[in-house]
């Protein structure tokens, strides 16, 4: 089993890290943009890097925030355009999975 490496980021470097949490909760507590909009962006920036285990933590806090399943897929596809197809086929699955286990798949 891996360790988680936030928990490790943490241990090894408690100061960093401490000052890192701050960072990110100004970031969170900034009001130029709702809750909703930040995780969109968040996801977006982080398909466009590939970064599926980013997103996929990040999919429940964007449900909560109110996201639907068209928004997020939007926002996954946004990375098409500075990014190439890697985000979409390394994100968009999870993302899809995500939504269609709490309300099964869509039909078409």
């Amino acid at each position: 089993m891996h360790e988680n490496p936030m928990e490790l980021f943490q241990r090894e470097a408690p100061e960093v890290a401490k000052a890192f949490n701050g960072l990110i909760m100004s970031i969170v507590t900034s009001k130029g943009l709702d809750p909703k909009t930040k995780q969109l962006v968040y996801i977006a920036m982080k398909a466009a890097m590939g970064d599926s285990p980013a997103v996929k933590a990040h999919l429940p806090m964007a449900k909560q925030a109110g996201a639907t399943r068209e928004e997020v897929i939007d926002a996954i596809l946004m990375t098409l355009t500075v990014a190439g197809i890697r985000g979409v086929v390394t994100c968009l699955p999870e993302a899809v999975r995500f939504f269609d286990s709490e309300t099964g798949p869509r039909q078409t």
